[in-house]
């Protein structure tokens, strides 16, 4: 598929900042998850706001402009153990709507409106570390769960549930992450009919200084085995890329996205920070 201008535009920012010194593992703003865990006993809480423009929810017909505040809390459960929550808050302005299947839930004169982000509860289990010709390896078990409604048009009423293998490995001052994976997906429509899509998602990450590194990644989401995918499981497809400050056990960030679906946002800004504490001691 064919990038957008802005996709386009992204990505070739994205590579043309990553020249210097290697950044340590992915965690906002990015979604590509880096097999490394953050280590027994601590806590990692992360949280930010972005906006997206045109986006389109084709369950319930509605296109507009967004801005999501996702919130997560990951848990160091040992030295290969991770438990992750994900969540948030989502604002949506109604630009236009077009017929669609659940259409009907959203009042007809509602010129915005808002809802929870689903909670996402992830288990990370690293593998095997990196070695000299070696990537390090990682799986993850994630449930989204059905929070969001949809009668706020912003909510499937749906659980899924998503596997991936993460890899990652370092050459010279590069860090490349992969993932790749399957999504169980269920339908909104109809209760006993499920889809399987493939999940996956590539970044690179490079240090500037101690203190500075810049990120980039393209993800993408798509149902297997449909020429016409069911509604609510329509390709997703997104850019990223970003600048990241750290001071002390906080890290701040900076950037945009842009998607390259018609689900995805056309374009959007990033802004969040994450701070890292030791809560307990580990085993």
């Amino acid at each position: 598929m064919r990038l957008p201008p802005s996709a386009r535009i992204l990505a070739t920012i994205g590579l043309g900042l990553l020249c210097a010194r290697t950044a340590g593992a992915q965690q906002r703003p990015l979604t590509t998850e880096d097999p490394e865990v953050i280590g027994a006993g601590r806590v990692l809480v992360e949280a930010g706001v972005e906006s997206g423009q045109n986006a389109r929810y084709f369950l319930s017909g509605l296109k507009g402009d967004r801005v999501a505040m996702p919130v997560g809390v990951s848990v160091g459960l040992g030295n290969i153990a991770e438990l992750q929550l994900d969540a948030g808050y989502t604002w949506f302005g109604i630009d236009s709507r077009t017929d669609a299947p659940l259409a009907y839930r959203v009042p007809v004169d509602a010129t915005h409106t808002s809802d929870v982000i689903d909670l996402t509860i992830a288990t990370k289990i690293h593998i095997c570390g990196e070695g000299p010709h070696r990537p390090a390896f990682a799986v993850r078990f994630a449930t989204r769960l059905p929070n969001a409604s949809n009668e706020s048009g912003l909510g499937l009423d749906t659980t899924d549930f998503y596997f991936s293998i993460l890899g990652a490995k370092t050459f010279g001052s590069w860090r490349v992450t992969g993932n790749a994976g399957l999504g169980i997906l269920s339908n909104p429509l109809i209760g006993t009919i499920q889809d399987d899509a493939f999940v996956g998602g590539l970044a690179l990450a490079r240090g500037l200084t101690k203190q500075w590194d810049v990120v980039g990644e393209v993800t993408t989401q798509k149902v297997w085995f449909a020429d016409v995918p069911p509604v609510g499981a329509e390709p997703l497809g997104e850019v990223r890329v970003a600048a990241r400050y750290r001071r002390g056990r906080a890290r701040f960030d900076a950037g945009a996205l842009a998607g390259f679906t018609e689900r995805s946002p056309a374009f959007g800004l990033i802004v969040g920070v994450t701070i890292v504490g030791q809560a307990f001691k580990g085993p």
